[in-house]
């Protein structure tokens, strides 16, 4: 039977922590997700960067990556992302190089513009700034480290265990400006459009129209589009939208400054309405439903943003229905 989603399937993760279960539950949960995504033939699993909040385990992302990677054979590993600003780039470029080295052809790293965090935690991160030019030129000095003469674009400074191995470089976003970077720098473009649905095909617009194959940093010939989205998958739609709950007060939780684990799904139809009205207009580029409704709202999202691959993120109160979803999707 020919498959119905013919795109390729990644899965991002935040190592998010359910109610009555702690950090050490959500690593475990996490790499025995990462595992099954390595024997479901997913092409990669990335790992988010966030800080200052308790109930998620995805903060060290090259750590994190560095156990998965461990744990599995052929699914790919990176950041989605690592917040640039929070880090000193050279030390980034020894990290990804280093797991380079340990697992070749395996690593990815997608890079991000925002803190990931409040402004205090990112003050004591050791921010370095946000602005467009200097995240470029650490872009541009990253680049340079992977390449094979390992010396930085900016300044004369040595990549060492970076330097040769060509990891991946992504830009990640949601907004007009990240897709321009993107574009002006020539590299594949990771669009959050998971929880940033507004504005989404102008800034694809705009990624694709300013695209510069010719960039010094370019990385792939053509504009290269992953898209995120929401997917939980189950036996009926009405079962699927029931679990699709627990995401919806997670969003909410995140608007009103509660700062609970991931909590259990309610009937479906069970929440407050100004809940449910402000969780569809954040998290509403969504596969929520049977494998078939699934599939047919993969397909038509895949078809309108021209997207070259898929990231799927899925919000679930048990790990056995988050397993369950991603057989489905592997399926599809």
């Amino acid at each position: 039977m020919m498959k119905a989603v013919k795109l390729p399937i990644s899965i991002l993760d935040l190592v998010h922590v359910v109610q009555d279960c702690d950090l050490n539950d959500a690593l475990s949960a996490s790499m025995e997700l990462v595992q099954l995504a390595d024997t479901l033939g997913f092409k990669r699993v990335w790992y988010a960067e966030h800080h200052n909040t308790p109930h998620l385990g995805a903060s060290a992302t090259a750590i994190l990556i560095a156990r998965a990677a461990s744990l599995t054979r052929n699914v790919r590993l990176g950041a989605g992302g690592i917040m640039l600003p929070n880090h000193s780039p050279l030390h980034v470029a020894e990290a990804f190089g280093t797991l380079a080295r340990f697992f070749p052809d395996r690593i990815d790293l997608g890079l991000g513009r925002a803190p990931g965090t409040d402004s205090m935690t990112a003050g004591v991160l050791g921010r370095s700034g946000s602005d467009p030019d200097s995240f470029i030129r650490n872009v541009r000095d990253l680049n340079g480290w992977f390449s094979d003469t390992g010396v930085a674009h900016s300044l004369p400074v040595n990549g060492g265990v970076a330097a040769g191995t060509r990891v991946p470089v992504w830009i990640l976003g949601s907004s007009f400006q990240g897709a321009a970077i993107a574009a002006r720098m020539g590299l594949p473009f990771s669009v959050a459009s998971h929880f940033a649905p507004d504005d989404l095909h102008r800034v694809l617009d705009i990624y694709r129209s300013q695209f510069r194959p010719d960039a010094p940093t370019a990385q792939v010939d053509r504009p290269y589009v992953m898209a995120g989205i929401n997917v939980m998958i189950a036996p009926s739609d009405n079962e699927a939208q029931s679990l699709w709950t627990t995401a919806q007060q997670m969003i909410f939780d995140v608007r009103s400054g509660q700062r609970r684990p991931l909590q259990p799904p309610v009937a479906s139809g069970a929440l407050p309405a100004h809940v449910h009205a402000f969780a569809e207009s954040i998290l509403g580029i969504k596969a929520v439903g049977s494998p078939q409704t699934a599939a047919r709202a993969l397909e038509d999202f895949a078809k309108a943003t021209g997207a070259d691959e898929l990231i799927a993120m899925t919000y679930a109160y048990d790990p056995a229905d988050r397993c369950r979803s991603m057989r489905y999707l592997a399926g599809l």
